[in-house]
């Protein structure tokens, strides 16, 4: 079905680029072991990304990710915020609050101070989301640790959803602490958490659907996928009992460039009334914008 073009849409994962990408997966390099991830890849999934965005050099790099959401007609988009770092993202927050949303990505190692630290932004950005990559971080930290339970608590006091990465990650590190099983814990004792998944859940994006069927306070983003390559069980479930599950998140500039994103965007087969749920109002609703 044809993609409208009157849909004021969210992107549910973005960042303002910069003239070096590199310093997107700093955070990383710890946890790669394989040479080729360390010293030759410019970001540590770059087997999977072909085409890396090429953004080049600009006065200022937040007017130009605006310029880029208006030609591909993006109302908002959602992120990163931190105390010590992300200079540009936290200032354009303040700055245009009508187009860009925060989130944080936590870190559970950090005890009781991270949950200090989401409070105090959500204060200092009214944060929207607190996401997380179990895989990512050093030491990893599974998604069914205990070491999540103060970071969940403070989701639900905050009112704002926890939005982990799922799946195989694309990076040369371990799987085992984003198995989409670990949702089925998560959802069940903490049923007044928003969860929303990021980065697909593949292989058991079976698994991601029935969970989402099951639990009412289970979501699905698209991050890091490029159109062409939805998972059709996500597809389906979107066009079937999913309707109100599924959300558009890109992947601009760390892997895909809104260009190829909105290239590819109409020949996904939603029907019709999945479109705006897809592009807008489910994240409308969920996140609260």
């Amino acid at each position: 079905m044809p993609i409208p073009r009157d849909i004021e849409v969210i992107d549910l994962m973005m960042a303002i680029p910069n003239n070096d990408t590199s310093d997107y997966y700093d955070f990383i390099k710890p946890l790669l072991m394989d040479e080729e991830s360390r010293q030759q890849f410019q970001m540590p999934a770059e087997y999977m990304f072909k085409n890396l965005p090429q953004v080049g050099e600009h006065d200022d790099y937040a007017v130009y990710t605006l310029s880029k959401m208006d030609e591909f007609g993006i109302a908002k988009g959602m992120i990163g915020v931190d105390e010590d770092q992300y200079e540009t993202q936290n200032q354009a927050v303040k700055d245009y609050p009508d187009r860009f949303i925060a989130c944080y990505d936590a870190n559970p190692n950090n005890g009781m101070e991270e949950v200090r630290k989401i409070r105090r932004l959500k204060e200092a950005y009214d944060l929207k989301a607190v996401t997380a990559f179990p895989s990512g971080l050093c030491p990893q930290v599974p998604l069914d640790d205990k070491k999540w339970y103060p970071i969940f608590v403070a989701c639900i006091d905050l009112d704002i959803p926890f939005c982990p990465c799922v799946g195989v990650p694309g990076p040369r590190i371990s799987m085992g602490p984003q198995k989409v099983e670990h949702l089925d814990e998560i959802c069940w004792f903490f049923p007044e958490l928003k969860v929303v998944m990021r980065h697909g859940g593949e292989p058991w994006t079976d698994l991601a659907w029935r969970l989402m069927l099951k639990y009412p306070n289970l979501y699905y983003m698209t991050s890091a996928f490029a159109p062409r390559h939805y998972p059709k069980p996500i597809i389906d479930f979107a066009n079937t009992r999913g309707a109100d599950k599924i959300m558009y998140a890109g992947y601009f500039p760390m892997g895909l460039s809104l260009d190829r994103i909105f290239e590819e965007m109409p020949n996904v087969p939603f029907k019709d009334e999945v479109w705006p749920k897809f592009l807008r109002d489910n994240a409308a609703r969920v996140f609260k914008l």
